[in-house]
C-alpha cells in the first residue's frame, strides 16, 4: 500500500513539474519573443502552405500547441487573420507541438541539471528583461525533463502490480477503451504534451516477461489517438464568447484531429507497421519511446499532407457546422 502512494504521489509530482516547466517555459518564450512571432504570424500566412509552416515554426518554439492556437484565435477574434488563413495555421501547429514528445525520446537526463544552472544563470545575471524570459525558459525546460524522469521513477513499481498490469492487458486489447483513456486524459490535464509525456513513459515499463513493453505499440497508437482528439478541448475553450471566425478555427482543429484519427484507428494494423518500418530498430523497451514519438508525427504531418490542399473544403465545412448568427429582424 505504501508503495502504491508513493508511486502515486510521484506520479503526481513529476506530472505538475513536467506541466509547470512546460507553461513557464511557454509564457518565458512568448515575453522573450512573443511580438515577433505575432508580426511573424501575420506577415507570412499568405498562402495555405505558408501558414502551415508558420504554424509549425511558431508552435515548435513555443514548445505548446494551446499557447498557439490561443494566439491564432485571438488574431482571427480581433480581425488580424481572416479564416482560410488561420485554418492554415492550425495545421502546422499540429506538427510543431510533435516535437516535445521527439525530445522526450532523447535521452537527454544526463543534460537536465546542466540546463538547470545554465537557465538559473542565465535570469539571475541577465539585465534584460528578453534575457531574464530567455533563462526562465531555459530553466523551465530543465524541469520539464526532470519532471519526465520522476514520472519514470514512479511508473517502474506500478508496472509489476497485478492491477496496472490488467488494466493496460484491457487497454492493448480495446482500441476504443484506449481512444477514450487519452481523451479523458487530456481534457483532465488540458496538455496532449503532457499526457503523451507520461504514455512514452508507460509504454517503456515492462510487461510480465520482462522483454516487451507492458502497453506495445498498437496498444499506445489508440491512447494517442485519443490525446489528439482531447487536445481540441482548449481550442474550444479559448473561442467560447468570441466571434463567429474563431469558433470556427476552433472547429477547423476538431475536424483536423477527428478525421485524422478516424481514419487511423480504422487502419490501426497498417498504421502500426508504417511506425515500425520508419522507425529505429532493436529490444521494444529501448525503441517504443521513439516509435510513439514517430507516430505522432505521422499522423499531424499525413492530416496536413491531406487537408492542406482541401483548405477551401475544411472552410466550407466549418462555416456550415457554425453559421452566421441572425441579426435582429431575422436579418443575416
Amino acid at each position: 500500500m505504501e508503495d502504491w502512494v508513493r508511486s502515486l504521489f510521484g506520479l503526481a509530482g513529476g506530472l505538475a513539474l513536467f506541466l509547470y516547466g512546460m507553461t513557464t517555459m511557454s509564457r518565458a518564450l512568448q515575453q522573450a519573443a512573443g511580438e515577433r512571432l505575432r508580426g511573424f504570424l501575420r506577415r507570412v500566412t499568405r498562402t495555405p502552405l505558408t501558414g502551415a509552416l508558420a504554424g509549425l515554426a511558431v508552435s515548435s518554439i513555443l514548445q505548446s500547441s494551446s499557447a498557439t492556437t490561443v494566439m491564432v484565435i485571438g488574431f482571427v477574434s480581433a480581425g488580424l487573420l481572416e479564416l482560410p488563413r488561420a485554418v492554415a495555421v492550425i495545421y502546422g501547429i499540429n506538427i510543431g507541438t510533435t516535437m516535445t514528445a521527439q525530445l522526450i525520446a532523447f535521452d537527454v537526463q544526463t543534460l537536465v541539471y546542466p540546463v538547470l544552472f545554465l537557465g538559473f544563470l542565465l535570469d539571475f545575471a541577465a539585465r534584460r528583461p528578453r534575457w531574464q524570459a530567455v533563462g526562465e525558459a531555459v530553466f523551465s525546460f530543465g524541469l520539464l525533463f526532470e519532471g519526465i524522469d520522476i514520472l519514470g521513477r514512479a511508473l517502474q513499481p506500478l508496472a509489476g502490480q497485478a492491477v496496472f498490469l490488467d488494466w493496460m492487458t484491457r487497454v492493448k486489447e480495446s482500441p476504443l477503451l484506449g481512444i477514450l483513456l487519452g481523451l479523458s486524459m487530456t481534457m483532465v490535464v488540458q496538455s496532449s504534451s503532457a499526457t503523451i509525456a507520461l504514455l512514452q513513459n508507460v509504454a517503456r515499463q515492462a510487461g510480465p516477461d520482462g522483454i516487451h513493453s507492458v502497453l506495445g505499440l498498437a496498444g499506445a497508437l489508440p491512447i494517442l489517438l485519443g490525446d489528439n482528439i482531447g487536445t481540441t478541448i482548449t481550442a474550444i475553450l479559448a473561442a467560447l464568447g468570441q466571434p463567429q471566425d474563431a469558433k470556427r478555427t476552433a472547429a477547423a482543429h476538431c475536424c483536423f484531429n477527428l478525421s485524422g484519427s478516424v481514419v487511423c484507428l480504422l487502419a490501426l494494423p497498417w498504421m502500426t507497421k508504417l511506425v515500425e518500418a520508419v522507425s529505429p530498430k532493436g529490444p521494444e523497451l529501448e525503441i517504443i519511446a521513439r516509435q510513439i514519438a514517430n507516430a505522432h508525427t505521422l499522423f499531424n504531418a499525413a492530416c496536413t499532407l491531406v487537408w492542406l490542399p482541401l483548405t477551401p473544403v475544411m472552410v466550407k465545412l466549418v462555416c456550415k457546422l457554425v453559421p452566421e448568427q441572425e441579426r435582429s429582424g431575422g436579418e443575416r
